[in-house]
């Protein structure tokens, strides 16, 4: 490393977000960045551990030693280089991921101040494109094509990496964009999509074709490709069947989401068909990423109230001893979302929800206990007899996603992403992406 005792005297610096008053009148990303010395300086940090952890955790597999140490040469291009061999999107990671590579650095350990290895790898990412380093380029085709079904994380990263190892590869959305989940699950304020958009448009350039607006039944797959590589997500949210729970006001998380981003696009909808939060008393229930982009997106839509509830007990604060390190600490964690203005509460079950003229104005819950299993297992949860009723003129169901189950494929046909293990992060539908296209390439090669 350039500076093996930086770490001992530059302290950790985060780029940090926007001034409040400031990022809640509009849906621009909300997390800033820092100058080229001072982002420089923060990879200098890195001490190129004999072990590193950040390598281990990263399910792409990443290097930050070796990207960092080239970024804090000024090498930027070399840097590049190192990051993109493993991981295809640094600007989506760069941004969303929950940095499980952060958790694990020895600097976490030892002062928990890790390397801000994220925001580095942002910065490698953004000075590639700004200087022109990620340019289109043309690969030899080897006469084989391959069908992608879905344009979620997974799907762009098989797509990509088929591309590169010669397929004619078509990516077959059955939304109106592409992106899947970058596109109309992750808020403006966290992604913009005019990043997602930047990237395609290189892909397309490299001869990936994508078709919208294309519903494809993964039981009658479309005829003339070699393999199939399924990358559907996680469509069907785990709903709340309580009485009440046909009022008006009381939607998924993700249709108000999707619906916020189209708006964003330049889509209009009719006002019966509007989901907001103007002037309400919203009640969000799950207290997971998508909740906390509820959150966010109703203080963007100037709710009233903002309530996130959880049926699990409140995380330990700062460290849990039951997820030591270098694994990923179940602790409580306080999004940009959360900063912004919400009242959380937890070991709350919904019983019922209660309505006005058929539409909703309130939920009953009642405080429950979780209590250990006699045999280590999953906590029992018992509920008390502690009932209230919660003031709410909309309701976002947030409590994750069923795992889909699928026919039985030919032995051509390969699934990747949430698709194939349930919702997870970004970073591991990448890494289950690139996985599925080295199988399909071997699968293909072998023919």
């Amino acid at each position: 490393m350039g500076n093996p005792k930086a770490f001992l005297s530059v302290p950790r610096q985060e780029a940090g977000y926007r001034p409040v008053h400031e990022r809640i009148a509009d849906f621009s990303e909300v997390e800033q960045t820092l100058n080229t010395s001072d982002r420089k300086l923060q990879a200098s940090r890195c001490m190129d551990c004999g072990v590193p952890f950040c390598h281990w955790a990263c399910p792409l597999g990443n290097r930050p030693p070796e990207f960092q140490d080239a970024m804090y040469k000024g090498k930027w291009e070399t840097a590049y280089k190192i990051l993109s061999r493993t991981n295809d999107f640094p600007e989506f990671t760069g941004r969303i991921c929950p940095a499980l590579c952060e958790k694990s650095c020895v600097l976490k350990l030892t002062m928990d101040a890790p390397v801000t290895i994220r925001e580095d790898e942002a910065a490698v990412v953004e000075a590639a494109f700004r200087e022109g380093y990620i340019r289109p380029r043309r690969y030899e085709r080897n006469g084989k094509k391959v069908a992608v079904i879905g344009s979620g994380p997974a799907g762009l990263a098989a797509a990509n990496q088929l591309n590169r190892r010669g397929y004619e590869v078509t990516v077959f959305e059955k939304l109106e964009y592409v992106g899947g989940l970058l596109r109309f699950g992750i808020p403006n304020f966290k992604l913009s999509k005019s990043v997602i958009d930047r990237r395609i448009a290189v892909m397309e350039a490299e001869g990936i074709v994508f078709k919208v607006n294309a519903d494809i039944d993964v039981s009658r797959l479309p005829e003339g490709f070699s393999a199939y590589c399924i990358c559907t997500g996680t469509p069907q949210a785990r709903d709340l069947d309580i009485p009440g729970r046909e009022l008006k006001g009381i939607h998924f998380a993700m249709e108000m989401l999707a619906q916020q981003n189209r708006v964003l696009a330049g889509q209009t909808f009719a006002k019966e068909e509007r989901i907001t939060a103007k002037g309400k008393h919203v009640l969000v229930i799950g207290g997971g990423d998508t909740g906390s982009d509820c959150i966010g997106t109703s203080n963007r839509q100037q709710a009233l109230s903002v309530t996130q509830i959880e049926i699990m007990p409140k995380p330990p604060v700062g460290c849990n001893p039951a997820t030591p390190w270098p694994q990923w600490p179940l602790v409580l964690k306080t999004s940009s979302s959360h900063e912004e203005g919400c009242e959380r509460r937890w070991c709350l079950s919904s019983t019922r929800f209660i309505g006005k003229n058929g539409c909703v104005c309130g939920v009953e819950v009642e405080e429950v206990e979780w209590i250990p299993s006699p045999d280590g297992g999953r906590p029992v949860m018992k509920p008390t007899g502690k009932k209230e009723i919660l003031k709410a003129d909309l309701v976002l169901l947030a409590m994750g996603f069923l795992k889909p189950r699928h026919p039985e494929f030919p032995e051509n046909v390969f699934v990747a992403g949430d698709a194939a293990t349930g919702a997870s992060l970004v970073v591991r539908c990448i890494a289950g992406g690139r996985q599925a296209a080295a199988d399909i390439d071997a699968y293909l090669s072998a023919k």
